[in-house]
């Protein structure tokens, strides 16, 4: 009951998607009448977007002023996950270059139904790096085009506010208000998520034919496979590397636990006091794992970087546009974007996809797409986010220099999920 609890949201938008694909499939072009549905509901994700971003990084950041107190071992966290993190891009691209997704996506019906895919603005290295991460006007920051430059400003803003020191907690307060206002907001809207997702799922599935659904499968077998692949080989070579033979020993013997609940709960969250209790039975010093199993809950997600690729890929192969050597670089860096600093805004996932579409130049009407990628994923993604803090925690305990208690005696107790 209490998996049931956890997964009920993902299980209703399942069950909408599953609706909406055999509304499309029994309806086909007629189908095209439940998509006014769909954009009803997406052209009330797209208003409060903007201030959504912006509050949640900005409060976000601003509350972080005790970090400076842990010195180098916050710069120990920082660095292995974004190593880390950059590692699981990489995998995660090489995987799904491997494994053709659309092969024979109709890009004529995906433009009739969605408009056409953009380009990213072409010049010099220079302006492209220019273009990508700033505007030149402040209204500019207002349109859901521009989201990494108004994660920028935001992240920014909320540095400079903790310089500020006790001057800020004014503008602090008005931030945090701000935020549990758009939390409000977007919760009661996503209360029509699966009423608007299906109607826009049917409306696709009617104009595009079942090749999508193929897609989704081939995607997510592929995303399967890689979270494997990541969970078993990868997670082993950072428990090697932070220990040897014996960190892979102490890894196995007690990582259970947090992969448990993770499934069941589909929480990182959720996984924080478990993660904790097993890192220390790992070995992990408790001044590492106070740090790094919170703070990598916030803004270190693995699952989520791999996931992150998977809609790249999949959205490129809709709109049958290539991917070169360029592209796969940009995609790694997104992705690790959406495994980092998207992961701390609440419905991050949402806000991720759509910086996906922005920066490479896709209409956002296929945020819809997108969006049930997250939702198939979601297990397995929430799974390897948790363990892999776990492990990142392991490697912080070596680089950060803390000494190492002998794993079996650490805590006289087997954990319970």
């Amino acid at each position: 009951m209490n998996v049931l609890r956890s997964y009920r949201t993902s299980l209703i938008l399942i069950g909408a998607i599953v609706i909406g694909g055999i509304l499309g499939v029994t309806l086909g072009s007629k189908a095209s009448v439940l998509q006014p549905i769909g954009q009803l509901f997406l052209n009330a994700l797209f208003m409060v977007i903007t201030p959504l971003v912006f509050f949640c990084i900005a409060a976000a950041v601003a509350n972080m002023t005790g970090m400076k107190r842990f010195g180098n071992l916050v710069a120990s966290v920082i660095v292995v996950f974004v190593v880390t993190s950059l590692i699981a891009g990489i995998i995660g691209i090489i995987g799904f270059h491997l494994v053709p997704l659309l092969s024979q996506a109709d890009k004529s019906a995906v433009t009739a139904l969605m408009g056409s895919a953009g380009t990213v603005t072409q010049g010099s290295v220079g302006d492209q790096i220019v273009g990508t991460f700033t505007v030149p006007d402040f209204q500019d920051l207002l349109s859901k085009q521009y989201m990494l430059p108004l994660i920028v400003f935001s992240t920014f803003l909320g540095f400079v506010a903790t310089r500020l020191g006790a001057r800020s907690e004014a503008v602090t307060r008005f931030l945090d208000t701000g935020r549990e206002l758009m939390l409000k907001m977007i919760g009661y809207i996503m209360y029509a998520a699966p009423i608007g997702v299906g109607c826009y799922f049917a409306a696709t599935i009617g104009a595009l034919g079942s090749q999508i659904l193929k897609g989704y499968l081939t995607g997510f077998i592929t995303y399967m496979v890689i979270g494997v692949v990541y969970f078993f080989g990868v997670f082993t070579v950072y428990a090697f590397v932070a220990a040897g033979a014996k960190g892979i020993r102490a890894f196995w013997a007690h990582i259970i636990p947090s992969a448990a609940m993770s499934l069941s709960t589909c929480s990182s969250a959720a996984c924080i006091p478990v993660n904790l209790e097993v890192t220390r039975r790992m070995g992990v010093a408790d001044v590492v794992a106070d740090t790094a199993i919170p703070f990598g809950t916030n803004i270190h997600k693995e699952g989520s970087v791999i996931g992150g690729v998977f809609k790249i890929f999949f959205i490129f192969a809709l709109f049958g546009r290539h991917m070169g050597p360029g592209t796969l670089v940009a995609a790694l860096g997104v992705a690790f974007l959406v495994g980092t600093a998207m992961v701390a805004i609440p419905t991050g996932g949402m806000v991720a996809e759509i910086l996906v579409l922005t920066i490479f130049g896709f209409p956002t009407q296929a945020l819809p797409i997108l969006l049930v990628i997250s939702t198939i994923i979601d297990p397995m993604a929430t799974m390897l986010n948790a363990t892999g803090n776990a492990a990142s925690a392991l490697l912080v305990n070596r680089f950060a220099g803390h000494s190492r208690t002998t794993p079996d005696d650490a805590v006289p107790e087997a954990v319970a999920a």
